[in-house]
């Protein structure tokens, strides 16, 4: 790639959510290099402007700035760790999109250290549609000078935009205890469609009503989140004991209907092991501290 090529960032991955951050870029007005593994998926960047570069090594040394979107580190680590890009990026910085676990984050953290990288780890928390928009939300962590130094370029990206701390897993712990709050959401959902399907609820019927009870919980994470942090665990208004009984009547309908109730049975088990430590009159709450102990 010859000089004239030079750009400020580029790209590394071009699935859905990829192409939505280099689409952001040039957008912004942002010169933007990018590359795949399999070719063909670069067309529409490259019409609105994107420069395509035929290698990895190409493609991280057009900019001082490299953005990765993998599906996970795995992959990561088989396109950076490759010599002549781990060569080619030194002295560059790698901001990490890739979803994967805090462990994963802080290996690559070290493995970037040990070669002259600049490294900051990142998640992604709202979808393709988002990005580039003030509804895109992203985290970041690790140093901070180095998130400063490319905070403008990573501001075209999405309007909320936070730097949680230095240490490098800090993004990747965020994402993965979101994930978990929105792959069991949307399984309980998945499964609620399926039991009132078999009672002849059908799903536009139930939709309001789910929507209700979304509603309820963006303030009951806030307080139990605050009851969790006293201690307090209070059951005052739903108690253990009466949630199994609940519980209890979403695993005999399913089963009832031949749907599984694995999912719901899993939950209530876990409540089951929490009354039995003598918690029944306390709150939901102290599922969590029970889950935590070691």
């Amino acid at each position: 790639m010859s000089s004239s090529h030079r750009t400020a960032v580029t790209v590394i991955g071009l699935g859905p959510m990829g192409r939505a951050l280099a689409a952001a870029f040039l957008a912004a007005g942002t010169g933007t290099t990018v590359w795949n593994r399999t070719p063909g998926k670069d067309r529409e960047l490259v019409a609105a402007g994107a420069v395509a570069a035929p290698t990895a090594e190409e493609a991280v040394a057009a900019s001082p700035l490299t953005v990765v979107c993998l599906v996970n580190y795995d992959a990561t680590d088989s396109v950076l760790r490759q010599e002549a890009v781990t060569a080619a990026l030194k002295g560059r910085t790698v901001v990490n999109l890739s979803a994967d676990t805090p462990d994963r984050a802080r290996d690559t953290g070290r493995w970037a250290g040990e070669h002259g990288i600049g490294y900051l780890d990142g998640a992604i928390m709202t979808p393709t549609t988002s990005i580039g928009t003030p509804a895109g939300v992203f985290l970041y962590s690790g140093p901070e000078a180095l998130h400063a130094e490319h905070r403008a370029v990573l501001d075209t990206l999405g309007g909320a935009h936070t730097h949680l701390g230095e240490e490098i897993g800090r993004a990747a712990a965020y994402d993965i205890a979101l994930l978990d709050i929105f792959w069991t959401s949307v399984t309980g959902y998945a499964h609620a469609v399926a039991l009132a399907g078999a009672e002849g609820v059908s799903p536009t019927d139930l939709a309001p009503y789910a929507q209700g009870i979304g509603a309820i919980l963006p303030p009951l994470f806030e307080e139990f989140a605050e009851d969790i942090e006293r201690g307090s665990f209070s059951g005052e208004g739903n108690p253990l004991t009466s949630a199994l009984s609940t519980m209890a009547h979403v695993v005999h309908a399913s089963e009832a209907h031949g749907i599984d109730a694995g999912v719901m049975r899993a939950a209530e088990g876990l409540v089951r092991r929490t009354v039995a430590l003598g918690h029944g009159a306390e709150g939901f709450t102290r599922v969590a501290e029970v889950l935590g102990r070691r």
